[in-house]
């Protein structure tokens, strides 16, 4: 699907209804195209970013890659390309995954490029074009910063919802470690491990917009823009590498605590089995097949042997509590 928009500072935006409308376009030194591309297909793709804008191919066949991008940036004169990852949203039980965002960035265009079935920046940003005449005041670097800071914006929810579950995990090591904890840590762990391979190229990116190393096509004034996003992702990498600090200790926490426990399982059946070691013996010794064995032959001989082994058990435990084996 191909949604055209053009932005102008003194009228509202303008939306475009076909491809063959946006083909013979031309804006006012005022006005600036915005094009997304969603869930577009290698056809929609050739027909916009080769036949309209004549893209570099290798941005193009960045694109229309249904592997990962790791996030950069490419300097082609004229345009910018950018590499982008958003975060989907999260199931309970289920690891991290993200989906790739294309950027093409001009003087006076901005082209969006996702395969997903919905972005939700693009969305925000879509509805915010209609509230806020900032965006169409500013251009279109001003517009590519609203849809990457909406990306970023995404992510601290994920990491304050991490935070707080790994409090919790936490706890409830403590209390009664369970196979289900481990499960959860560990999923926790690989998130965090995935949100920082993709979040350390990111801010590369973002480092780079915020600096004066692409004078063409973004203005001097939206530089602070970009450098606050940048700030926003270093905050964001270093609460991730807390977090996964944290994490690393709720795994050493519980497999200590399941070895604790184990060891006094151990330690109890130990002293069980210590205990009526002798007093196998001694019943076993009695329980012989001969004619001449001691106090057979006494009325009281079964009730002295269960006297005895009686109070021989309970002189071990006495002598085991002493030495503080339990």
């Amino acid at each position: 699907m191909i949604q055209s928009t053009i932005l102008s500072p003194s009228h509202p935006p303008r939306f475009l209804q076909s491809l063959q409308e946006l083909s013979g376009i031309t804006c006012q030194p005022d006005e600036f195209l915005w094009v997304s591309l969603e869930t577009a297909s290698t056809e929609e793709m050739d027909s916009v970013l080769r036949g309209i804008f004549h893209f570099h191919p290798l941005a193009i066949e960045d694109c229309q890659s249904a592997g990962f991008q790791v996030s950069k940036i490419d300097d082609f004169g004229d345009y910018i390309f950018i590499i982008a990852h958003a975060i989907l949203n999260e199931s309970e039980n289920s690891e991290l995954s993200t989906e790739e965002l294309n950027l093409f960035l001009g003087k006076n265009y901005l082209v969006t490029v996702f395969t997903e079935e919905q972005m939700p920046a693009i969305v925000k940003t879509r509805d915010l074009i209609q509230k806020d005449n900032r965006i169409s005041i500013n251009g279109p670097d001003f517009l590519c910063h609203t849809i990457l800071d909406a990306i970023v914006d995404d992510y601290l929810p994920l990491i304050d919802q991490m935070e707080t579950e790994v409090e919790w995990l936490e706890d409830s090591v403590l209390e009664k470690p369970k196979p289900e904890t481990l499960q959860r840590l560990l999923t926790i762990k690989h998130s965090i491990m995935a949100l920082r391979r993709f979040i350390s190229p990111q801010r590369e990116v973002m480092n780079r917009l915020s600096r004066e190393d692409f004078p063409n096509v973004i203005d001097p004034q939206s530089l602070i823009y970009f450098r606050d996003i940048y700030d926003h992702l270093v905050r964001i990498q270093d609460l991730a590498d807390i977090l996964r600090d944290i994490v690393s200790g709720a795994l050493d926490i519980y497999l200590n605590s399941t070895s604790l426990r184990l060891n006094e399982i151990m330690k109890a059946l130990t002293i069980v089995s210590t205990v009526f070691l002798p007093l196998s013996f001694i019943t076993g010794a009695f329980g012989m097949n001969f004619l001449h064995i001691p106090g057979a032959s006494s009325p009281f001989g079964f009730y002295i042997t269960c006297l005895c082994l009686l109070i021989l058990g309970i002189s071990m435990l006495i002598y085991f509590k002493k030495r503080h084996w339990f």
